[in-house]
């Protein structure tokens, strides 16, 4: 079997199984182990699928490109920002993390409040800047076209000058066993950085975030103040969530 058949087999198993175990497809075409992890681990670098310990799971659906994020679970979306501007306190100084919901609350943010926002995202910037009169401060940086976000060495650089009372993170899995995860590695790290210069973190946890998983780690559960879900998001996910930490609606 040619590497594009082996690669389209995979697929096909991904969509019928929900994961790929690379044992088991070796064994059945008879093939070496080592060609399977080969042929996935390209797939990955595509970002057709998530590679994971003995095969590939897909890919979470907050973890895809920002473009087709945009139309989402949309209304979640708004519940949770709603829900998350209302723990703005006039005067502050906030992070918005960049991301669709986020996007979401910048559009909320309330005018008259004397808000400094501070954002890796342009398009959060501007949305800002649009819907209220807040102070924007824009972390620098090489833009991640995937994400649209400010990332690398100069806004890591950035981020170790400033401070907040309090940071909105946006990741694409909160899970109670693997914590806050994102799909990508300079993301993972600067939204660490940034939480560490914030006097709190809460996590915003629109419906297809809760129980995905994504490859790297951001976060404990046990390092944020809470994590903003969907009122009416019945996932039974929530209540281990709320165990580990504070869970509000």
């Amino acid at each position: 079997m040619l590497g594009a058949q082996r690669k389209d087999h995979l697929r096909a198993i991904l969509r019928r199984d929900g994961r790929v175990v690379a044992k088991d497809v070796a064994l059945d075409l008879g093939i070496s182990e080592d060609s399977i992890r080969r042929d996935l681990r390209e797939l990955a670098d595509a970002g057709e699928m998530v590679r994971v310990y003995g095969g590939a799971l897909p890919v979470p659906p907050a973890d895809r490109p920002v473009d087709q994020r945009s139309s989402l679970a949309t209304d979640s979306k708004e519940r949770v920002s709603r829900r998350a501007v209302d723990l703005i306190t006039p005067g502050s100084t906030i992070v918005l993390d960049a991301g669709t919901t986020t996007l979401a609350m910048a559009r909320m943010l309330p005018r008259g409040a004397d808000l400094t926002v501070i954002t890796p995202s342009p398009a959060i910037a501007l949305a800002v800047a649009e819907h209220s009169d807040a102070r924007i401060v824009m972390i620098g940086g090489e833009l991640a076209r995937f994400s649209m976000v400010a990332s690398g060495p100069l806004a890591m650089e950035a981020v170790q000058h400033l401070a907040a009372d309090v940071f909105f993170l946006g990741v694409t899995g909160i899970d109670p066993v693997r914590g806050l995860t994102t799909g990508h590695l300079d993301d993972a790290a600067t939204k660490r950085a940034i939480a560490a210069r914030c006097a709190r973190t809460f996590v915003l946890g629109s419906e297809e975030k809760i129980g995905a998983t994504s490859h790297f780690p951001v976060l404990g559960l046990d390092a944020v103040a809470g994590i903003v879900v969907d009122s009416l998001d019945a996932n039974p996910v929530i209540a281990d969530l709320a165990q580990q930490a504070s869970v509000l609606r």
